[in-house]
């Protein structure tokens, strides 16, 4: 552990990533801590967006389609993307929101692994999961007849699974709460012995932390493109299919780009081949152009062990000056010490009294977000998180705390986003 901002400040002259937060716009004054939620702006997007709505769409037209090579763009931001998730080109799209594809992927596997043993009509899934991916399941297993359930904890996981009786799992890699990473390998392991598909949601995973959706035998996974991937706010998400189920799955919304001929304007639904069957309605250009800036500064990284070694020492730096500056004040940790099974975010709960003292963080320049009912979070990127932003954030944290400002009726008034 650190002792001074001045040590802080020598571990970002001697960070190797460090250039790479010159590729972002970040205001005056702030420590940006919320990169798990919305990426930062990357210096590229204006001028991108300017490119593309000025001459490819102000003079190109309709042409643009073709000429700019807008409608390549899901699979060629998609192999950008599969680069950082393990995955092979040509097996990952761009498209839609993250829900939508939990709901398109989901549909796939359920309808797969019914097919195949129909006396397993069970979701499995966590609590704690972000609650879309179980509003959706819900919704899944009430239109196949099946069930949701749900482990209480992590641990309790691959017990369920031994139980039988369960067609799909689903869960995300990095619990969005809690910042607890999932063993992706061992569970689909034991899944595969179980029969049992997989849906991995890489909402906190994807340019975040190394993740191998081949390597560790994954069968669908779903991603977000606005959070560590930069791509602006509600940019496209992303869906990943296995080869060995990409040309036999189906899912539901057999929109026209996901047509083999979309083209050929044919009454009747044939499938393209492989993951493009999973693209829908036409691609949304404007927010594909600024998802592509921002998996580009990811990209520049030059891969994803680097950027998990700053994250572990980013996280790792935040817990012990908490615990050395914060203490007394019965702040608790929530994510994971284990390395190991730890994603790029800290969270910690504060009782009652969490909201009012993030607001009261955020006015006072260090930006997280929270997480009902009781959790402070923060979340480190290391493309543009320094270490001395780690330092003034928890010396931040303590003058709040200690002075008792986060008390005061302004942090308590809530807004229509936490």
């Amino acid at each position: 552990m650190i002792a001074s901002r001045q040590e802080a400040l020598a571990l970002d002259r001697d960070d190797p990533l460090a250039h790479l937060r010159e590729r972002f716009e970040l205001p005056d004054g702030v420590v940006y801590l919320d990169g798990n939620s919305l990426g930062a702006l990357p210096r590229a997007t204006a001028a991108c967006l300017e490119e593309v709505v000025k001459r490819e769409w102000g003079q190109g037209l309709i042409g643009s389609w073709n000429e700019a090579g807008w409608a390549q763009l899901p699979a060629r931001i998609g192999d950008k993307i599969a680069t950082l998730v393990g995955a092979n080109p040509g097996e990952l799209v761009v498209a839609d929101s993250t829900s939508v594809n939990v709901y398109k992927a989901l549909s796939a596997a359920l309808v797969m692994a019914l097919a195949k043993r129909p006396q397993r009509r069970r979701i499995l899934s966590e609590r704690h999961n972000f609650p879309t991916d179980l509003y959706i399941a819900e919704s899944l297993a009430r239109q196949y007849g099946c069930e949701l359930v749900l482990a209480d904890a992590p641990e309790q996981i691959p017990e369920m699974l031994e139980q039988g009786g369960i067609a799909v799992m689903m869960l995300t890699h990095v619990n969005y709460r809690t910042g607890r990473l999932h063993d992706m390998a061992a569970l689909n392991r034991q899944a595969r012995r179980e029969g049992v598909l997989t849906l991995w949601d890489l909402a906190h995973s994807a340019g975040a932390v190394p993740v191998d959706l081949n390597g560790d035998d994954a069968d669908f996974a779903v991603g977000c493109g606005y959070k560590y991937l930069n791509g602006g706010p509600g940019a496209p998400a992303f869906v990943w299919v296995h080869g060995r189920h990409a040309d036999t799955c189906r899912q539901p919304l057999s929109g026209w780009f996901g047509h083999a001929e979309p083209f050929a304007f044919t009454p009747s639904y044939a499938p393209a081949p492989g993951s493009s069957r999973f693209l829908c309605g036409t691609p949304a250009v404007l927010a594909m152009a600024a998802l592509e800036c921002g998996v580009d500064t990811v990209l520049a990284a030059g891969g994803m062990h680097g950027l998990r070694r700053k994250s572990l020492a980013l996280t790792r730096l935040f817990i012990e000056l908490v615990e050395a500056h914060c203490g007394e004040h019965g702040l608790e940790l929530v994510t994971p010490r284990d390395e190991a099974l730890r994603g790029s975010q800290v969270c910690l709960a504060y009782a009652d009294n969490a909201y009012p003292v993030m607001q009261a963080l955020i006015a006072h320049g260090v930006v997280g977000d929270f997480r009902a009912p009781d959790i402070l979070r923060f979340g480190f990127t290391p493309l543009y998180t320094r270490y001395v932003d780690v330092w003034d954030a928890v010396q931040e944290l303590a003058r709040v705390l200690d002075s008792g400002s986060w008390r005061q009726a302004r942090y308590h008034r809530k807004g229509a986003v936490t």
